[in-house]
């Protein structure tokens, strides 16, 4: 991964991650798994993040050589966490993924495909969030809706 994406060109988060998510945000794109499928925090800032996977050979495929429609899900989801923890409220905890869905709409089959996530809602115990994941051409591949829970501190 190219370095010190993480704040983006925001200049970072605006909200009030503790210092755990804080630490999460900071290694996102050194996480094993974030490494293995090619996932790059480009962007956060309060209720928005973009991530960025850059494809090589070891990428997961899927129908006419396409990206995986289960690493697209892990995308959509993982583009939730730096959006929902950038700006989340004092006292509020993460939980995890409530519910996730997501619509294909075309094969995805660019060099690099970004998923953009915005928190539309801030609850007491759930945020909804909207992710779209485009290819390198701009074209819109499939948008995903998570339900992503939180809890009291």
């Amino acid at each position: 991964m190219t370095g010190g994406s993480t704040g983006g060109s925001t200049g970072g988060s605006t909200g009030e991650s503790t210092p755990a998510q804080s630490a999460l945000l900071a290694g996102f794109d050194d996480i094993p798994f974030h490494r293995y499928l090619g996932l790059e925090l480009m962007e956060r800032r309060d209720g928005y993040a973009r991530l960025r996977l850059t494809r090589t050979a070891d990428t997961p495929t899927g129908i006419g050589g396409s990206v995986n429609g289960g690493v697209i899900a892990t995308m959509i989801d993982m583009a939730t966490i730096p959006a929902v923890f950038t700006g989340m409220k004092a006292g509020a905890l993460p939980a995890g993924t409530a519910d996730l869905h997501v619509t294909y709409l075309r094969q995805a089959k660019g060099a690099w495909l970004d998923a953009e996530a915005v928190v539309l809602k801030r609850g007491r115990q759930l945020c909804t969030v909207e992710v779209s994941v485009t290819d390198d051409t701009g074209e819109l591949c499939a948008r995903g809706r998570v339900l992503y829970a939180l809890r009291a501190g």
